[in-house]
């Protein structure tokens, strides 16, 4: 904050991203915009527009269209006039920015009208050779407040940006429990599914979601199940696009004919109803080789009542309590992860209960997006009041 006088005033915000397309980054800043509405909060979003604009123009947020993905410098800088100009014109007196190139627009901008600047650290962000992405990155981490979504998310910040502590705010991502509610899914969208994908019903299902690219670790499950294959008591099914991977989609599907399974997979580019999929299934994988940031399909797993096996990395030691809601398998061990496999596919009924009621209870009480919501709009409101 420096030069204009905006203490006490109720918060304006205007949320600045690349675009708004279907990813956790753009589904987030849309659950936001929704609950400053709904709390009677102006707000605003600036991106380069795409299919979630319709759900901002529903709840009512003005979209300020702008080339915000483009990591063109000259491009970055003309953004950030147009945004001081639109900030001042709006009375805006919070800019929150969720990704790199729009984040040094918004960060420019916001020096310009002097107003209070944040951000949300969503991932990682390769260092690149020798650090050299440093300090383009940095700019996440030059907020008044910075938002970190999971535990790996702080210490990557703190040890790599030396960001101070105070400025740091754990609020986790969320999940809807709404929609990631099992009574909410109905027989006949189950049915539907089941027969769209020709999934069987006599096997249990195993279900790993995510775009097709090998950090994801599709292979590893693959591994990992080949070591089962004579149980011949499941099947499994990836969900997500490889965005052009074609090579390794061959891979995967060269290793599966390897391993003698071409009857025991199933591969869905996408698809519009995840919680009637993760109805139809059994077992929820999140098989990543490097950490992800939150980890929010193995949240939605918990949520939906499923037994969720996850790495032992990054967001999946925040979101799993190991033994209680789910199990956690050392990273890139095929071994490992075949015997957690194992493990529940020979769950008892009463058992598997039990831990579905206490992994639905575990995201009830940290992962929801009223909380999620809440926290955040406590940070708008404690910028304004400082």
């Amino acid at each position: 904050m420096s030069k204009n006088k905006v203490n006490n005033a109720a918060p304006v915000v205007l949320q600045v991203l690349p675009e708004l397309g279907q990813g956790g980054v753009e589904l987030g800043t849309v659950q936001i915009a929704e609950a400053l509405a709904q709390n009677g909060i102006k707000n605003y979003v600036a991106s380069a527009g795409g299919r979630l604009e319709y759900n901002l123009k529903q709840l009512g947020v003005p979209h300020i269209t702008l080339p915000l993905k483009s990591k063109n410098p000259l491009t970055i800088l003309k953004n950030a006039d147009k945004l001081a100009e639109i900030i001042k014109k709006e009375g805006i007196n919070i800019v929150h920015a969720r990704s790199r190139a729009p984040a040094w627009s918004a960060y420019l901008a916001a020096k310009k009208a002097g107003v209070h600047f944040m951000t949300t650290f969503h991932g990682t962000y390769g260092l690149g050779p020798w650090g050299i992405k440093k300090p383009y990155n940095r700019v996440m981490a030059l907020g008044e407040k910075v938002i970190v979504i999971s535990s790996h998310i702080k210490k990557h910040v703190m040890e790599n940006y030396h960001t101070p502590e105070d400025r740091l705010v754990f609020i986790h991502r969320c999940v809807d429990m709404e929609k990631f509610d099992p009574a909410a899914v109905t027989a006949e969208r189950l049915k539907t599914l089941l027969e769209i994908y020709r999934l069987p019903t006599d096997r249990q299902l195993i279900l790993l979601i995510g775009r097709l690219t090998h950090w994801k670790g599709q292979w590893l499950l693959i591994d990992a199940l080949a070591k089962l294959k004579e149980r011949g008591d499941f099947h499994c099914v990836f969900t997500g696009d490889d965005q052009g991977r074609t090579k390794y989609t061959a891979e995967l599907t060269e290793k599966i004919r390897a391993c003698g399974m071409e009857g025991d997979f199933t591969f869905i580019r996408h698809t519009d109803d995840v919680p009637a999929l993760m109805k139809a299934c059994d077992i929820v994988v999140s098989a990543s080789v490097e950490p992800e940031a939150f980890g929010r399909i193995a949240a939605e797993g918990e949520a939906m009542g499923k037994i969720v096996l996850a790495s032992n990395i990054g967001g999946s030691l925040d979101n799993l309590k190991d033994g209680v809601t789910g199990r956690h398998f050392k990273s890139g061990d095929a071994n490992d992860l075949s015997a957690k496999i194992a493990w529940a596919l020979d769950l008892p009924a009463e058992e598997r209960q039990k831990i579905a009621a206490a992994a639905r209870e575990f995201v009830k009480e940290n992962f929801t997006k009223q909380i999620m919501c809440d926290k955040t709009i406590a940070v708008y409101r404690s910028l304004i009041g400082k």
